[in-house]
């Protein structure tokens, strides 16, 4: 069954991964960005996620291009690095109005097309920072957390239409903005290598695999899934691993089988 999908931030990093994959499956999929390209294969629309009107427009034009909709993707997210005292009220206005009110309005303006589908679902692309405390991410953590909590509650409310809501917590994900970050750094491969080694799987995560998760919260195989969260990480919420080698156990140690 080929899904009318639309994807919000899907003109680069994940977003496109994420549309491309989608594509892929057979799937009718649309973009929303606030960058004007054009991309092969896909629908693209332009808006600006702090403007309510600008919003409901370009979601109202890709639903009628795509004829209706399926699955939403809140992929739109911006970042912020620093401690609490790091970052001045502007910019929290600004991170807090552009990954949560943003992903909220894009949401307001689809729901009416969603509570039509057969095969209904939202999936917000949320970070593995919402549930793991990392250095000078404050700002963003926040924001993060709040898109996590948010995902939770829409998806008791959204029961009775038949919506599913899911997220995807992401680790660190070789992304333009981390590109971006690596090379503001006074010592991008000493960055780089410090971001891997947060890593337990030891490499960044693939915007592809993020994708691959997504792809399947969206799909009518994940039916009986909601209000969940899907972490692609590479080990780093759940996984602590030791780096020193770990001896066997001796045949007299407690609980050997």
């Amino acid at each position: 069954m080929a899904l009318r999908v639309l994807v919000t931030g899907g003109a680069q990093g994940i977003g496109l991964a994420i549309a491309e994959h989608l594509a892929s499956q057979g799937d009718d999929v649309a973009v929303l960005d606030r960058l004007d390209v054009e991309i092969e294969g896909l629908r693209s629309f332009t808006a600006d996620l702090g403007d309510r009107d600008n919003v409901e427009h370009a979601v109202a034009e890709a639903i009628h291009a795509l004829g209706g909709l399926d699955v939403l993707v809140n992929n739109v997210g911006i970042g912020a690095v620093g401690g609490v005292a790091d970052n001045d009220d502007d910019e929290w206005h600004k991170v807090l109005d552009v990954n949560v009110v943003g992903a909220v309005r894009v949401i307001r303006a689809a729901l009416p097309a969603l509570r039509l589908s057969p095969s209904a679902s939202i999936v917000n692309v949320c970070s593995v920072a919402a549930t793991v405390g990392l250095p000078q991410r404050v700002l963003y953590s926040a924001s993060k957390g709040a898109v996590l909590a948010m995902t939770r509650a829409m998806a008791v409310d959204l029961l009775p239409d038949g919506i599913r809501v899911n997220a995807v917590n992401p680790g660190t994900t070789d992304t333009p903005w981390v590109q971006r970050l690596l090379f503001d750094s006074d010592d991008p491969a000493a960055r780089l290598a410090a971001l891997v080694a947060r890593q337990p799987h030891g490499r960044l995560v693939s915007p592809h695999e993020v994708a691959a998760a997504v792809g399947y919260l969206a799909s009518p195989a994940a039916g009986s899934t909601t209000g969940a969260e899907l972490t692609v990480d590479g080990g780093l919420h759940s996984l602590r691993p030791n780096s020193a080698p770990v001896a066997p156990l001796r045949r007299e140690d407690p609980g050997e089988g």
